[in-house]
Formats: C-alpha cells, sequence, structure tokens
C-alpha cells in the first residue's frame, strides 16, 4: 500500500490543505500498472507551494514527492500543467539496502537523501558504470478551474496568458557533440556535517569520445553547500557543533537509555531563539541476562572497516568483561562479533581515461626509430584496478641518414715511367663505398710524384750504347735464372701473366702482372721460393 500525503502551504508554513489518497501495487512496478491515485486541493495568493510525500511498501524507508513547488509563475499568474519525473529518496531511519530487508534502525537518524546508483551493490537501483538513477514515479499537477482569488491582482485575461507560457528554457549545454556523457548522477550529500562551508559533487562516464582534437569537459561538477539546516541567506540560522560521543548506557543489565549533547556555535544573527535540538536520547541494552550467572560487559564498539575494499568482506566490533558472574561460573559472554559487509563489485566500474596526447619526436634524426604517446587514469584508484595501456609506441621513418664515402689504403708508388732524366710515378686507391642521401664525396684516388733516374747519354752513339746495356742486362738476369736453375732445381716458376687492364681510364693508373710458384720444395731453407708481383703505370695522359 501506498500513501499520498499532499500539503499547500505559504512561505511562512501556514497549511492551507492537507489531503490524503491511497493505491495499491507493488512499489517496483511502473506507476502505470494501475490507475493513479489523485486528489483535488485549492491554492491562493498567500499559500501557493505544493509539497507532498509517497512512502514506497515495502521498503526500507524509501519514498517520493516534491518539497515546496510554487505554482505561481514568475509573472503572477498561475501555472497550467506540471509533469515531474521522480526518483527515490532515503528518509533516514531504517539501514536497509532492498525493498525486503528486515528492520535495521539508522543509529544516529541520518538526514534525508536521494538514493544514487552507487549506494549498495545489492541495490536494486545499483549501476556498476555510476549512471543515472532509474525514475519510479511521476506526479503531474494541472490546474482544472479558477475561482475567487488569484495568486496577485492581474485580471484574469492577463492571468490566462502568462499561465499558458511555455516553461522557461532550461540551461544551455555546452558539451561538444563529439562527446557522448551518461546522465549526470544526483548529487552527494554535503562534505560539511555543520555550518562550516564544504562541498557537495555530481559525476558522469565519458562514454565515447568521436573527435580526439575536440576536448570533452569534465567527468565532475562541484557546488558549495553547508550541513544540515544552515544557510547563507537565512538569518535565523543557528551554526551547531557536531554531535558529542554517545554516554554510557543508564543501566549495568537489561534494557536501558543513553544520551548525546551538542552545543551551540553561533546564534542567529536576527536575535531569535534557537529551535534545533541539543540533546537526543536513544534505548540501548546491556547484557540480556540479569542473574548470578551472568557476566557483565560493556557496550559494543564501534565496527571496524570492512576487511575488503572490494565484493564481500567482514568487519568486527568488541566489548570488554565489567564483571565475572557472582557465582564464580565462567562468562560465556561473547567480546567480539563479527558480520559480513559489502562494498562495491570488484573491477566492474570502467577506467576514466583521458584522450591520447599527441605524438612525440621520432628518436632518431634520421632513418628508422620510435616514438610514444600517453593517456592519464582520471578515475579514482580506489574505484578498482585499471588495466587499460597508458601508453603505446610506434615505428616512425625519417629520411635515410647521410652515407659518407669510404676508401681502400694507398697503393705502392709504380715505378718511373722513364729510363733516364725526369719523370713520374703515380699510385691509386679504389672506392668500397660510394656516397649517397647527401653524404661526404670522395678525395682523389691517384696521385702522382716526380722520380729522376741518371742522365740521358747525348751522342750519335747513345742508342747503340743503350741497345748494349740492355742486351747486357737481359743476359746477366738470364745468367742468374739458370745458376738459381742449378742450384734449387725444386723452385720452379711458371711464365709471368699478362698484364691485367688498367685501373683508369686517364689520369695515370696501374697494371698488374703474376709469376706464380710452380713446384715448392718442402725444405724450409728455400724461403725465396715465393709468387711475384710486378706493378707499372698506364694511361699516364689527363683526363
Amino acid at each position: 500500500p501506498i500513501t499520498f500525503l499532499f500539503s499547500v502551504s505559504s512561505q511562512s508554513d501556514e497549511v492551507l490543505t492537507v489531503i490524503k489518497a491511497k493505491a495499491q501495487w507493488p512499489a517496483w512496478q511502473p506507476l502505470n500498472v494501475r490507475a493513479a491515485p489523485s486528489a483535488e486541493f485549492s491554492v491562493d495568493r498567500h499559500r501557493h507551494l505544493m509539497s507532498f510525500l509517497t512512502m514506497l511498501g515495502p521498503s526500507p524507508d524509501w519514498n517520493v514527492g516534491l518539497s515546496a513547488e510554487d505554482l505561481c509563475t514568475k509573472d503572477c499568474g498561475w501555472v497550467q500543467k506540471v509533469v515531474q519525473d521522480l526518483i527515490p529518496w532515503d528518509a533516514g531511519t531504517d539501514s536497509g539496502v532492498t525493498y525486503e530487508s528486515p528492520n535495521k534502525p539508522t543509529v544516529p537518524q541520518e538526514k534525508i537523501r536521494p538514493l544514487t546508483s552507487l549506494d549498495h551493490p545489492q541495490s536494486p537501483f545499483y549501476d556498476p558504470e555510476g549512471g543515472s538513477i532509474k525514475l519510479v514515479a511521476r506526479v503531474v499537477i494541472e490546474r482544472i478551474a479558477r475561482k475567487g482569488e488569484q495568486c496577485n491582482i492581474v485580471p484574469d485575461n492577463i492571468d490566462d496568458i502568462v499561465a499558458d507560457l511555455a516553461p522557461e528554457e532550461k540551461e544551455e549545454d555546452d558539451t561538444p557533440e563529439t562527446c557522448i556523457y551518461s546522465n549526470w548522477s544526483p548529487w552527494s550529500a554535503c562534505s560539511s556535517s555543520t555550518c562550516e562551508k564544504g562541498k557537495r559533487m555530481r559525476q558522469r562516464m565519458l562514454k565515447a569520445q568521436l573527435d580526439l582534437s575536440v576536448p570533452c569537459p569534465d567527468t565532475q561538477d562541484f557546488q558549495p553547500c553547508m550541513g544540515p539546516g544552515c544557510s547563507d541567506e537565512d538569518g535565523s540560522t543557528c551554526m551547531m557543533s557536531d554531535w558529542i560521543t554517545w554516554s554510557p548506557c543508564s543501566v549495568s543489565c537489561g534494557m536501558g537509555t543513553r544520551s548525546r549533547e551538542r552545543y551551540v556555535k553561533q546564534f542567529p544573527e536576527d536575535g531569535s531563539m534557537c529551535k534545533v535540538p541539543t540533546e537526543e536520547t536513544e534505548k540501548c541494552i546491556v547484557n540480556e541476562e540479569c542473574s548470578p550467572s551472568s557476566c557483565l560487559v560493556t557496550e559494543w564498539g564501534e565496527w571496524d572497516e570492512c576487511s575488503a575494499s572490494c565484493g564481500t568482506g567482514m568487519k568486527r566490533r568488541h566489548r570488554m568483561i565489567k564483571m565475572t558472574p557472582a557465582d564464580g561460573s565462567m562468562c560465556k559472554a561473547e567480546t567480539t562479533e563479527a558480520e559480513k559487509c559489502m562494498m562495491p563489485e570488484c573491477h566492474t566500474i570502467p577506467c576514466l581515461l583521458s584522450p591520447w596526447s599527441e605524438w612525440s619526436d621520432c628518436s632518431v634524426t634520421c632513418g628508422k626509430g620510435m616514438r610514444t604517446r600517453q593517456r592519464m587514469l582520471k578515475s579514482a584508484a580506489e574505484l578498482g584496478d585499471c588495466n587499460e595501456e597508458l601508453e603505446q609506441a610506434e615505428k616512425c621513418m625519417l629520411p635515410e641518414c647521410p652515407i659518407d664515402c669510404e676508401l681502400t689504403e694507398w697503393s705502392q708508388w709504380s715505378e718511373c715511367n722513364t729510363s733516364c732524366g725526369k719523370g713520374h710515378m703515380i699510385r691509386t686507391r679504389m672506392i668500397k663505398i660510394e656516397p649517397q642521401f647527401g653524404g661526404t664525396a670522395c678525395p682523389e684516388t691517384v696521385q702522382r710524384t716526380k722520380c729522376r733516374v741518371r742522365k740521358c747519354l747525348r751522342g750519335p752513339g747513345m742508342e747503340k750504347r743503350r741497345w748494349k746495356e740492355a742486351r747486357e742486362k737481359r743476359r746477366s738476369e738470364q745468367a742468374k735464372k739458370n745458376i738459381d736453375s742449378e742450384q734449387y732445381p725444386v723452385c720452379r716458376l711458371k711464365p709471368w701473366t699478362a698484364w691485367t687492364e688498367c685501373s683508369t681510364l686517364c689520369g695515370g693508373g696501374i697494371q698488374e702482372r703474376y709469376m706464380m710458384v710452380k713446384k715448392r720444395s718442402k725444405s724450409t731453407q728455400f724461403t725465396s721460393c715465393k709468387d711475384k708481383k710486378e706493378l707499372r703505370a698506364c694511361n699516364v695522359h689527363p683526363c
């Protein structure tokens, strides 16, 4: 059963009308399953704030309603129709987490607050993604007649016009279309329980970012607030201290009472008296069995923190033995009590991540290298581990690195290109690696230097004398070969090979020829028996 309690009042809390309307349906089904209850009430120019409360049953202490809905328009006409979708609120008197939880009084009683989708994993409204809580009811307030005095003294025809005006437009949403969010969660409770200034928070989830170049606004929103019963604008507000710890139970055995107090930190600025209670009491039970065989124990202490940060854990509380049984028996009272505790499900809340940063510069200035980019974890660490990667790397390619020219070592100098008088000798080196991609060019590969042989003979018999000297030289060399052949018959050489091609087409090159050993003695005394090599200059004309 559900009872609607309507009231119409003025700013000074003077009530004009109180109406009750009953209906029957399960609280967890939509309100349109059966005919919705209705009621009629009247308002006038002095009392035009409508409030109502609906208790959901069965439920711990959940309800829906409206508080001080103004039925006057801003232009002092009457509203034609008000439609409000409603979320459930917790009255703060029962700690149950499901519709059919057993009674479990909340001590001390808490301030009424809206239920959220992250209150408890067993709650029917729980959503691990922290989205908006689902709506459970809708109230429709519609003007059906006008009679007597109106909201103001404006003539009726004007009143009809302003009553039918379209509702004021909502604040513009500056969220880019490329950022896809969940709905805002309800506001959290104020961080301050006193009249000191605090803040409250609401959250939303970033589901997708369609364009990484367009930044998405924050997923958290904050508002300044003050503790219950406090207001910056109300001059009649009392500033109260926090509650002092509960006193010991009034009895040492059975049921008694205990109390706690708070004091006024600042009286109202308008000089009025504080109407906020400064003391509250509640029942307490100590040592339920009052007999000679029972022992006296202290009250239970506060519960320890849950042993798990997520999922199911255990929590404990303790008490002490004040006096053993009078009959000398053993104390059977438990001094430690444990029960299960539920925390948010493990690893069910998705990571909140910032967009990827821009790619870093390549790790090299030329050729192949690597580049990286990062993103940050924005969701709180206590919401669960995040396994998403926070850094990425990829290969990058820049223009090829320059390759310098590489050369062999210089060759031996060639023989002088003349048999008498002035001439020149040359030496060369070869290119091993050609320069590429702007590398250092190759230096010279041929060098020449002057040489001087004996003076050339002059006169008519010069040619004859040269021929004679050359013949004598050939005879001498042949005789030496014959002697070597007789002394070392086992060292035989093949004839000279043909000259190789010139190493260059112009500018001075070299040619080579070889005489290879045909037969070599195994004896170690013939060390001079080895291959021979000759060099000569070629193509010495300028290029």
